[in-house]
């Protein structure tokens, strides 16, 4: 398994925070960055489009004077999320932007298009693409992915349906470049859990948006706290894909979660101004992972709380291990 510099040399934990549909922002990105984690965001979360170009300018300016004031500890690299979908109707302004910024990451969705990867490579980013199976993950890296991000059964938002032991070790089986992995992952033994089968670095969303920083209601954020596995229902009535959905929001909606209807995919629709869908804003995404969620801290302090209990379970591991060793050595007595 091998990465990037970019990724590799750059990072405090192996944690990449998901793009947040509505409530990324800047502050959250800015802050997780600094943390030392990958901080992304959707790029059509800056809206109108014209906003897009102050996120970006504001991020490069935010982490290069960080950096120039803490070189010991220079910032993680940060992310743009596209929607890589023929609804996206400003994927072509949202791509050049990226590239007259030089965005360090980019992550596809739903799709994958050679010409968006040359795009990035053309000033030597890198493209990660999320994937729900073993089919698509092959059609990504075909297209010119640099990786892949690997949605597993229990992400936040639109998600797979597979077990993540399932999804990794299939892909694992002919890729050997970088490698993340989503679903359910909100504590630092997740992220070693997740690196102990096969990933490179583990991609967290849901805990974030219970952070002071995200762009969620209060509401949402205390829903993230006060519920758990139980209460997140796996549907795509809401935007056509397959995805994780609070009950409680789903309930104000005056819907019952356990009995929704399916919804045509050809419905689906990301980047219409006018037809925003309602996914997101009133039905809230979130992944199963919250049950491990019980405060709404700052995102360093989200970052620094997983840092300890990552080297925690590190040492756990190798008191565990060198336990089976030695009663190895004593059986083979």
């Amino acid at each position: 398994m091998s990465l990037p510099p970019i990724l590799k040399n750059a990072l405090r934990l192996p944690v990449v925070g998901a793009p947040l549909f509505i409530i990324s922002n800047p502050d959250l990105v800015i802050a997780q960055c600094k943390a030392g984690i990958v901080g992304a965001f959707p790029a059509l979360n800056a809206r109108p489009a014209e906003q897009l170009e102050e996120w970006l300018q504001r991020i490069r300016a935010d982490l290069a004077e960080h950096d120039r004031l803490h070189p010991e500890r220079p910032a993680a690299p940060f992310a743009v999320n596209q929607i890589v979908h023929r609804s996206n109707d400003r994927l072509e302004h949202d791509l050049a932007l990226c590239v007259k910024y030089r965005v360090p990451v980019v992550i596809t969705s739903l799709g994958a298009r050679t010409d968006v990867n040359d795009a990035i490579h053309s000033y030597g980013g890198i493209v990660l693409h999320d994937v729900i199976n073993d089919t698509f993950a092959r059609k990504a890296i075909d297209k010119g992915a640099d990786g892949l991000i690997a949605v597993a059964a229990g992400a936040g938002g639109h998600a797979g349906g597979h077990s993540p032991f399932a999804l990794v070790q299939e892909i694992r089986a002919w890729f050997d470049g970088p490698l993340l992995l989503s679903g359910a992952i909100a504590t630092g033994r997740s992220v070693l859990a997740a690196q102990a089968i096969g990933a490179d670095l583990a991609y967290i969303g849901s805990a974030f948006i219970a952070t002071r920083e995200a762009r969620a209601e209060a509401a949402y954020k205390q829903a993230i706290v006060d519920c758990s596995a139980e209460d997140i229902v796996y549907t795509n009535l809401f935007t056509g894909v397959l995805g994780n959905y609070l009950k409680p929001s789903i309930r104000a909606a005056g819907l019952d979660p356990d009995n929704l209807p399916t919804s045509d995919p050809s419905k689906m629709n990301f980047g219409s101004e006018r037809d925003k869908p309602k996914a997101w804003k009133t039905i809230w995404g979130c992944g199963q992972g919250i049950g491990a969620v019980h405060d709404i801290p700052g995102a360093a302090e989200l970052v620094e709380r997983l840092a300890r209990e990552y080297h925690a379970a590190w040492q756990s591991l190798a008191g565990v291990h060198a336990g089976w060793q030695a009663a190895e050595a004593q059986r083979a007595a």
